[in-house]
Formats: C-alpha cells, structure tokens, sequence
C-alpha cells in the first residue's frame, strides 16, 4: 500500500491503535495533534510527526480522523476540500443532521467516507453477523447486546455530552450499529442513562446506560452499556434468540476471543486487546485501504454511519425526555452508498 499517503490527526488513544495498522500496510503517515503529542507517536512507529493540519493533509490520499467527537465534522469537511478520502472514527458527528453533511459532501466531491465502526470486524461480531444473516438462527425475536469498559477519564471530554454524547453516544453506539447491522433499520428508540455525566470525572465514576431499540424486521433489541471504575476488565456478550436456536458470546469466558482492558501507559488507554490473531483494527483498515484503494465496498460505509449517529442521537433525546423517540429514516443522500 505504498500508494497511500495518509494525514493521521490526532494521537490519542485510538490514533495509537490506527498507526501500526497503517505502517504494516506500508503507508506514509504524517501525524498532526494540538495537543503535542504527534512527535512521540510518529517516532514510535517510523512515521512522521507535521507541525499543522494543513500540512499533514497537504497531498495526502487518506485524512484518518481520530479527534474527539465535536471536532469530525470540521475536519471531515477539510480533508473533502482538499481531495482526500476519510477514515473518521466513531460516531461521525453528535447530530445526525452533520453526519449527513459529512457523507453528502464526501458523495458530492467523488470522495470516500467510512465510520469507524470496528467492532463490525472483531471475529466474534463478524460471525454472528454471518450466523444471522445466513439463516441459521431462524427468525430472531430478541437479541441483548452488554458493553462494559472503565470510565475514560485519561480523556476529560469523554465526560462532556457536548463533546462526546456520553456513554448513549459515544460507547453505545457501537452496538447500536451491530444491531442495525444484523436486524435492519430501527424505528423507536427509548433509552434512560444514570451515573456521573459531567466533567472532569472523577477516576472512581461509573455511568450507566440502556437502550431498547425496535427494528422494521420486528425484532427488539436491548443494549446496556457501562463505565466503571478503572479496575473493571473489559467485557462484551451478546445474546440472540431465534427460532431456529441461541448464540451466546462472553468475551471474557471465550479463550481464543479474550478481551481485557489495559492501564499500560505503553498501550493505547481503554482499547480492547487479546488473541484475536489479527487485531481487527488492521483488518478493518486493510478493508478500508483497498476500497480507498479502488477495490470492493467495504462492510461498512457512510449511509450507516449516519444511521447509527440518528440511533444514538435520539437514544440522548429519549433519556433526557423520558419517552420513546420514533425514527423515520430518510432517504441517503445522492450518490452516498447505502
């Protein structure tokens, strides 16, 4: 992938997970944060560390977004203008109404937008995903999703809603995007939250959230999310029920699919690690480069970022209001991939 020149921004925690992807692919990186942490990580990885933003998207093929939340659609607009595909990590925006910019924007000027959605491309979701949509589970008629994580304060915007969404937004959305993915579109949201919500958290905070989703296909699907004191290891299960039988997955009774969390000031803080063989952090950016690359459409795109942006957005207005948020899809914007 030497053809790839990418402008890394950010060099936070998920950027630390990013770069070893793109250096084993053979891209040339150059790293750019505010917050001066650029030089140490570009070093680390062989790669080059840029004094602005400009200079590191300037000829660059892939703008790779890895900022906190408030800041992607800014940034995703900047790297269209100047010619680049984007990489934004998840969610695209706090609003549906910016992610949708985003991907009409990307559509508009022939460029590619994918969401970070990685853990489409952890081994246990992924064949779930071909469990499901291959039959073998019959009809599914419920499926409960948990996700439990210490709370990020090595980050203090994580504790802004402003900035993050919180823990609807910014930690449960992954399985919002999971259950879009495996059950189809979803039509009413009604989710409540409780624990600390506001910054700066304190290292012993704990916020909880729950959400039940109800999809076209009729099925209901439950997602509890946690944010826990910095001793809790990290944990994911899922539990689907169909008619044809019952997957089970516990990410911390399954050997070969271990997934801790780690306080290594080596390693990224908060980013799962274990035996996967692959980290699926590089499976899902090699899939990335070779779309960005020219080759096959990747199995996420743009249309469902946005999706799960309008999923966690109205999980944030159900929880503050106390009821139920029904959601009418609209159509994709012209020319963005569905």
């Amino acid at each position: 992938m030497t053809h790839l020149d990418v402008a890394l921004i950010g060099a936070g925690g998920i950027a630390r997970a990013h770069l070893p992807a793109w250096t084993a692919l053979g891209a040339r990186v150059r790293v750019y944060a505010p917050d001066g942490r650029a030089p140490a990580l570009a070093a680390e990885f062989g790669q080059t560390a840029v004094a602005s933003r400009e200079e590191a998207m300037d000829g660059a093929t892939v703008v790779d977004v890895c900022t906190p939340t408030d800041t992607h659609h800014e940034i995703t607009l900047a790297a269209v203008a100047a010619g680049a595909h984007v990489l934004c990590e998840k969610p695209l925006a706090l609003r549906a109404a910016d992610a949708e910019d985003m991907a009409a924007a990307a559509a508009a000027a022939g460029l590619r937008l994918y969401p970070g959605h990685v853990v489409r491309f952890f081994p246990a979701y992924a064949m779930l995903h071909a469990l499901v949509t291959g039959g073998a589970l019959g009809r599914v008629a419920v499926a409960r999703f948990t996700r439990t994580g210490r709370y990020p304060t090595w980050s203090p915007w994580f504790a802004e809603p402003a900035r993050s969404g919180g823990i609807l937004v910014d930690q449960m959305i992954h399985d919002m995007d999971i259950a879009r993915w495996l059950f189809g579109e979803v039509v009413r949201v009604h989710a409540h939250q409780r624990g600390h919500l506001t910054a700066p958290a304190p290292e012993d905070a704990v916020a909880t959230g729950t959400a039940v989703l109800t999809h076209t296909t009729g099925v209901i699907t439950q997602i509890v999310g946690v944010w826990a004191p910095p001793a809790t290891p990290f944990r994911t299960t899922f539990h689907i029920a169909g008619t044809g039988g019952t997957v089970r997955h516990d990410s911390l009774a399954s050997p070969g699919l271990r997934i801790v969390g780690t306080a290594d000031a080596n390693a990224a803080a908060g980013i799962p690690v274990g035996d996967f063989g692959e980290s699926p952090y590089a499976t899902q950016i090699r899939e990335l480069a070779d779309a960005f690359a020219g080759g096959p459409e990747p199995r996420v795109g743009p249309a469902d970022g946005v999706a799960a942006v309008r999923i966690a957005a109205a999980a944030a207005d159900s929880a503050r209001t106390g009821r139920a948020v029904e959601l009418v899809t609209p159509p994709a914007p012209e020319g963005v991939p569905a």
